[in-house]
């Protein structure tokens, strides 16, 4: 599957809506809301978690991929070695990352285009992207119906 930075995954499209994302994965295996009452999708098959915002419209505004097909700028992530990934990726010009710590994990963002690696035992284990917010301080959605 390929990212396509600041837009999304394969075929998601940031500002899809719910009914979009089932036309073209089907039905998800589980759905429920979190806390702030977004709706989130999960695919098994696909290895996403899918997060359609409440405030906005349930728009399809934040995805979160572990599948080991994922592909940024054409590099394979998933399982593989964050230094070696982190090297490929600023060789393609995506170099600043802000590193936290969380027991055994550790994420790596780049706000510029709003993507996190998270890695365990130096290998990525998971892959965020989020819908890029405008100099208007809005959602900027990609998805044109």
């Amino acid at each position: 599957m390929k990212v396509h930075l600041k837009h999304g995954i394969d075929k998601l499209v940031f500002g899809m809506k719910q009914n979009d994302v089932v036309s073209v994965y089907g039905k998800p295996d589980k759905e429920y809301k979190d806390e702030d009452d977004n709706v989130i999708f999960l695919y098994n098959e696909h290895q996403l978690r899918l997060t359609f915002y409440a405030e906005e419209g349930f728009k399809l505004g934040y995805i979160i991929a572990s599948a080991d097909d994922l592909e940024v700028l054409d590099i394979n992530i998933i399982r593989k070695n964050y230094d070696e990934v982190k090297d490929a990726l600023a060789s393609k010009g995506i170099a600043k990352f802000t590193k936290e710590e969380f027991d055994s994990y550790e994420n790596y963002f780049n706000e510029e285009n709003w993507i996190i690696l998270q890695t365990e035992f130096g290998e990525i284990v998971k892959f965020e992207l989020g819908a890029i917010i405008n100099d208007k301080d809005e959602f900027d959605w990609k998805f044109k119906k």
